[in-house]
C-alpha cells in the first residue's frame, strides 16, 4: 500500500530537522509494511532520508507513481490547499493531521508578547487577515472532500478550536474526527526517573524559547522569588533576563538541549516546572511525566485534558502565583505513565490508516 505524505518542511541529510515528528511517524509506517513517499514543498531536489524517498513538487508531477492514501500534516493554503485543488481527484482517501497553528487565530489564541518584544501592528493586522482568509478557505473547501477524508487532532482542545474557528457543522464531520495525541520521544520511554539519587535542583524548567510569553518564564521567575529556599534550573535561549532581574536562586543555561542531555539534568531535579499559557498538547511536559518525573504545569483547559488521571502531575493557577513551598519537602517518586508511548499512539494511527485503505 502506497502513502503520500505532504509536508511544508522535512528532515534532510544536511542537519535540517523540520517536521521530525512526521519523519518518525513515517518510519513506523514503513516498519508496518507501508510504502511511504514524502512530498516536501520546501525542497527543490529529491533525496532519501533513512530510506524514505522525499520529492519536490516538480518531482511529484514528473513521477508516474500512484498512491492509495494521502496524509497531510499542518496544512496551509499556499501549498497544501493548492495541491489538493489540483490533485484531490487522484486521492481515494485523505487524512488531515492538525497540530495547532493551522486552525487557530494566532493573535487570539496566543498570549500578548512580553513588553520588550517590539510589536508590529501592520504584521498583526496582516496575520489577522490571513487567519480569517485561511479559515474561510478551509470552511468552503473541506465539505467538498469530507466523504473521503479523516481529521486527526492532537487533543480535544485543538479539535474544539477547529470547529470554533472554521465554523463547520460539527455534526456533519464528527464521525470523521479522531483525537490521537503525539507520542513522546523514545528516550523518555526507555529511561526512568531516579527518585532515590541526590538532587541538585528542586525545580527544573526547560523551554526552547524563553521570549515566547506562552512559556511563562515570568511566572517561573516569580515562583523562584517567592520560594527563596528552593533551587531552580532554567534551560532555554532568550533575552528575557536582559530586561528583568533574574531571581538569585535560578541557575540559567542559555542554550537548548538534546534529549540525552535533557535526561541528565532531569535526573538532577526533583520536579519539572512547566507552566504554560497556551499549548495544543504540552508534549515536552508529557515526556517528563512519561519519564516518571513529577511535573507541575498550568491549570488551563488543554492541560486539564492531557494530564487528567496522571498520578504525578500537578496543576497551578497562572493568575494566582504564590510559592512552591508545599512541593519542597514533598515525597516525590517515580510514576511512569505510558498513555503517550509510541506503541499506543501509533497503534491508533495505524488502525486509522488500515481503515482508510480498506
Amino acid at each position: 500500500m502506497r502513502i503520500l505524505v505532504l509536508v511544508q518542511g522535512y528532515p534532510d541529510n544536511n542537519g535540517n530537522v523540520a517536521s521530525m515528528f512526521v519523519h518518525n511517524r513515517n518510519l513506523t509506517y514503513i516498519k508496518n509494511g507501508y510504502d511511504v513517499t514524502v512530498l516536501n514543498f520546501a525542497t527543490k531536489n529529491k533525496y532519501k532520508k533513512d530510506g524514505i524517498e522525499v520529492l519536490s513538487e516538480a518531482d511529484y508531477y514528473s513521477s508516474d507513481k500512484k498512491f492509495d492514501l494521502l496524509i497531510i500534516h499542518a496544512s496551509n493554503v499556499r501549498n497544501h490547499y493548492r495541491f489538493l485543488r489540483k490533485n484531490s481527484d487522484k486521492c481515494k482517501k485523505i487524512i488531515f493531521f492538525y497540530h495547532g497553528h493551522e486552525v487557530l487565530k494566532l493573535n487570539e489564541a496566543y498570549p500578548d508578547p512580553f513588553p520588550y518584544i517590539k510589536r508590529n501592528k501592520i504584521k498583526e493586522n496582516l496575520q489577522n487577515a490571513y487567519d480569517n482568509f485561511k479559515l474561510k478557505i478551509w470552511r468552503n473547501y473541506l465539505p467538498k472532500i469530507k466523504d473521503k477524508s479523516s481529521f486527526v487532532f492532537v487533543s480535544n482542545w485543538i479539535k474544539d478550536e477547529f470547529f470554533k474557528n472554521t465554523k463547520l457543522n460539527r455534526d456533519e464531520f464528527e464521525d470523521s474526527c479522531y483525537v490521537i495525541n503525539n507520542c513522546v520521544g523514545e528516550v523518555f520511554e526507555r529511561e526512568t526517573f531516579d527518585d532515590k539519587c541526590e538532587k541538585k535542583y528542586d525545580f527544573i524548567t526547560i523551554r526552547s524559547n524563553l521570549d515566547g510569553s506562552k512559556y511563562c518564564v515570568d511566572l517561573v521567575n516569580e515562583l523562584a522569588k517567592n520560594t527563596p529556599d528552593a533551587k531552580f534550573l532554567l534551560v532555554g535561549k532568550g533575552e528575557y533576563f536582559n530586561h528583568y532581574k533574574k531571581s538569585e536562586n535560578i541557575e540559567w543555561i542559555n542554550n537548548t538541549l538534546s534529549h540525552n542531555d535533557m535526561i541528565n539534568y532531569l535526573q538532577n531535579s526533583k520536579f519539572a516546572l512547566m507552566p504554560t499559557r497556551e499549548d495544543t498538547q504540552g508534549l515536552m511536559t508529557c515526556e517528563m511525566a512519561a519519564f516518571g518525573m513529577p511535573v507541575i504545569t498550568s491549570d488551563i483547559k488543554v492541560c486539564r485534558e492531557i494530564f487528567d488521571g496522571f498520578n504525578n502531575a500537578y496543576l497551578i493557577d497562572n493568575d494566582n502565583i504564590d510559592t512552591l513551598d508545599k512541593f519542597k519537602d514533598y515525597d516525590y517518586h517515580t510514576v511512569k505513565d505510558t498513555r503517550y508511548y509510541k506503541e499506543k499512539t501509533m497503534k491508533k494511527e495505524l488502525d486509522l490508516i488500515e481503515k482508510n485503505i480498506k
